[in-house]
């Protein structure tokens, strides 16, 4: 019997080595695989199993097929119907790119609001739902079952009763000390509830990496939601770690529809009802809307990691300027090299990153790719007041992005995750300010104290920085 067992782990683990090899992988990833399977007998096959798949490649979570079926709404441009003119060379380089790896569409006519703590972001969006007379259709990450989510819930409960169709999403994991009971009473006041991807023994673990990390709110197909922020108490009134601070986005107008597209191929996935309905995309044009949109996902089901690809171009095209929020900056090699070639060719380059984190591997993984950014000249800061959670970045007074993104390997690589592109001044100069504003709560990373680390902080830093493509 132990040698049918060493023989079918044998066969199992050359396999699994062989699998690896013919996917093409990064070098440096395939050795760390092969080591792991090679050196940690057993636990290794079981490691690979739960986060070394690439899914992306081989297209086992995939929507292509009701891609095709959605509905294209009459305001969403393709690149045939927008003028080149109307945009500056680079611009329209990035515009392009995203449609073409994403078949992102360019959305006109749109008005952005945002929003940059949780007391404000919560009372528009509950507004919002309050408002609505048709449909809500969210996806969280995070629904923690506290006095906010219990107040999301008690007014989606409302809303189904009062006959408005209500959809909603929650990453399994990233809820998972939901109780079970919690949705009950909404499901029982007629709305539709699915957790994404949920846990199913034994056949989990082959997905257990890869989550939801969406955080999107659809009202009527008139007004959407989306930006960093979970619905939890920790934005309004903080946690050990202080209060929250997020950066979320009102889009109200056509791109809407794009928000809709992404919740509709989700409710696909999680329900298996395809919903191509046209009241679900209503023309509306709110007044003075200038904005121009793109809604970008990225995930285990596309061809590409189209939001990496925005933001990468984004940076290396950059002429004056480039600020960014992230809560979690652990960037892949090519977002790296785009950072600091713009700063070593004169572009101001600032991040903004919290001082602490959630987890101390988080934090001291973090650290780990700060050094050779300052060395660089990108200009570093840590963000003294609370929890920096926001995914935001403005470049140049034009380009803005605001999403689910992390900088870093899990929201560029395995994560569901959807960010807005906007093309226009006031957006930009707006988050602008928040970012210039925010820098006053931070303390600038010098080249003299970041030298002066002791080596047990250096070789934490280097030792948390080999799990950086798991958190």
């Amino acid at each position: 019997m132990m040698y049918v067992f060493l023989g079918l782990y044998i066969f199992t683990t050359l396999s699994t080595i062989t699998v690896i090899l013919l996917e093409n992988r990064d070098p440096v990833k395939t050795i760390s695989w092969l080591l792991v399977l090679l050196l940690v007998p057993l636990f290794g096959l079981m490691f690979y199993a739960m986060f070394g798949q690439n899914f992306r490649q081989r297209k086992i979570i995939s929507k292509k097929s009701i891609r095709r079926l959605k509905y294209k709404s009459a305001d969403a441009l393709d690149m045939k119907a927008i003028d080149k003119n109307d945009f500056p060379e680079s611009i329209y380089h990035l515009v392009k790119l995203l449609y073409y790896n994403n078949e992102a569409s360019l959305y006109e006519k749109n008005a952005v609001e945002i929003y940059t703590t949780g007391e404000e972001t919560f009372d528009a969006i509950f507004d919002a739902i309050d408002k609505a007379e048709k449909h809500i259709h969210a996806e969280f990450f995070i629904i923690e079952p506290d006095p906010v989510g219990r107040q999301f819930r008690d007014l989606l409960i409302k809303k189904a009763k009062e006959g408005v169709r209500v959809r909603l999403i929650y990453d399994y994991w990233g809820s998972f000390n939901l109780n079970k009971k919690f949705f009950q009473p909404l499901r029982e006041a007629g709305a539709f509830v699915h957790p994404f991807l949920p846990a199913k023994f034994p056949f989990f673990a082959h997905k257990i990496n890869y989550r939801n990390h969406r955080k999107m709110v659809v009202i009527d197909g008139k007004v959407g939601f989306t930006g960093g922020l979970n619905v939890a108490t920790r934005y309004r009134e903080g946690d050990y770690l202080g209060k929250w601070r997020d950066t979320t986005i009102r889009i109200e107008g056509t791109a809407v529809h794009g928000l809709q597209n992404t919740f509709l191929m989700d409710w696909y996935f999680v329900d298996r009802k395809l919903i191509t309905d046209k009241k679900y995309y209503p023309e509306h044009y709110p007044p003075r809307a200038t904005n121009r949109i793109q809604i970008v996902h990225s995930g285990p089901d596309t061809d590409w990691e189209n939001i990496m690809q925005g933001i990468f171009i984004a940076i290396a095209t950059a002429k004056k300027y480039v600020y960014i929020h992230t809560p979690y900056f652990m960037p892949t090699e090519v977002v790296a090299a785009a950072l600091k070639v713009a700063a070593l060719g004169g572009i101001d380059v600032r991040i903004i990153v919290p001082s602490k984190s959630d987890t101390s591997l988080a934090r001291s993984s973090n650290y780990s790719f700060i050094g050779p950014m300052v060395e660089a000249g990108v200009r570093v800061y840590l963000y003294k007041n609370g929890f920096l959670h926001s995914k935001a970045i403005v470049i140049d007074d034009f380009i803005s992005t605001v999403g689910t993104a992390n900088m870093d390997f899990r929201s560029y690589e395995q994560n569901f995750e959807v960010n807005a592109f906007i093309y226009d001044k006031k957006t930009a100069l707006r988050l602008k300010k928040f970012f210039l504003n925010d820098l006053a709560k931070c303390t600038e990373v010098t080249r003299q104290e970041w030298a002066a680390r002791s080596k047990w902080e250096r070789l934490k830093e280097s030792f948390s920085r080999l799990f950086s493509p798991l958190m």
